[in-house]
């Protein structure tokens, strides 16, 4: 738990980020690309990404060796190219803590660029800039439009939190598991830590690639980021590609949509099968990977087995912007 202690004036400096920040966005879908869970819903998605990505983005391999990133590319500017040079302005003194830091735990060497950046060679940030750009551009780029959508979204309705029942219950309601109490707002994170904000104030940016407990960048002499979870955790579809029945087609695979197109009412097992066309068996290895993923639940009704769709199962496929029949 991250205890986070605010006087009045970080109350009054509490902000949310009017924009998504490019390159903050870039990690964590980073950070979930290359994580080995949610199979279903994410594999598609990574196997696809790992494939397009060019090797100008290989550099970044090196420069998170071991899962975690050097604080100095966490950079919450609203443009990409303001980003990458807020990346180059570090502190050459961050700059060299940070990659000691993370290459510490790591039994051999840095590679000879990561020595390079370490002392500030020019053509090592030219090198790491071209591969944050490369990396933008696949993996972001064509979903950019929708990320936008989205937080002026998310924007909107914290805004209608904040007027309706003001910062502090804001707070509490931003995130599950958060709670504020006698000015600490506590947050579930991945170690127990306090941070006192001395009137620094708190910025609040939300993500849509991010799925896990909130994020922080707490750098000296700047507000607390605090970057949150706020999309439904699946991968984003470009606008235009084919409509949402065929994007998340990428995601699941075609029958495992129809399916659940298909338990808009409840279905047996044989019912599903027989509208599908497959064997029974193949009907229920689909619905077991879907029962995994929380999308649908099943019960036992006498012999017959009956599968019906969660509120999850059916955000998914009421985001869909046609109608595509299988009941034929």
């Amino acid at each position: 738990m991250i205890r986070i202690h605010f006087t009045a004036a970080d109350f009054a400096r509490v902000r949310f980020a009017s924009r998504p920040a490019p390159l903050l966005e870039l990690n964590v879908a980073l950070m979930r690309m290359c994580r080995p869970d949610d199979e279903l819903l994410l594999g598609r998605w990574r196997r696809r990404l790992l494939h397009s990505l060019p090797a100008a983005v290989e550099p970044l391999g090196d420069l998170v060796p071991a899962g975690e990133a050097p604080k100095f590319i966490d950079v919450f500017s609203d443009t990409l190219k303001e980003g990458l040079d807020t990346v180059r302005a570090s502190r050459p003194e961050l700059v060299r803590s940070e990659i000691e830091r993370v290459y510490a735990k790591r039994p051999s060497p840095a590679p000879l660029w990561i020595r390079d950046l370490h002392r500030g060679d020019a053509d090592a940030w030219q090198l790491l800039r071209r591969a944050q750009h490369a990396a933008f551009e696949t993996v972001l780029r064509p979903v950019w439009p929708l990320v936008q959508d989205l937080h002026q979204t998310e924007f909107t309705r914290h805004a209608l939190a904040v007027a309706e029942h003001g910062v502090g219950a804001a707070l509490a309601d931003l995130v599950p598991g958060t709670r504020l109490h006698e000015g600490v707002w506590e947050v579930e994170g991945s170690d127990e830590r306090d941070i006192k904000l001395r009137g620094r104030g708190v910025v609040l940016q939300p993500t849509f690639h991010w799925t896990g407990h909130p994020l922080i960048a707490d750098l000296p002499d700047r507000p607390l980021f605090l970057t949150y979870p706020a999309g439904t955790g699946l991968p984003l579809a470009p606008s235009g590609a084919g409509g949402t029945d065929d994007a998340l087609a990428a995601v699941l695979g075609r029958t495992r949509v129809d399916i659940l197109l298909l338990l808009a009412d409840e279905r047996t097992t044989s019912e599903l099968a027989r509208r599908l066309r497959v064997s029974n068996a193949t009907a229920s290895t689909h619905t077991a990977a879907l029962r995994g993923a929380g999308l649908i639940t099943t019960v036992r009704a006498g012999r017959a087995v009956l599968h019906r769709r969660t509120a999850l199962g059916s955000l998914l496929v009421q985001r869909r912007s046609g109608t595509r029949s299988v009941n034929g």
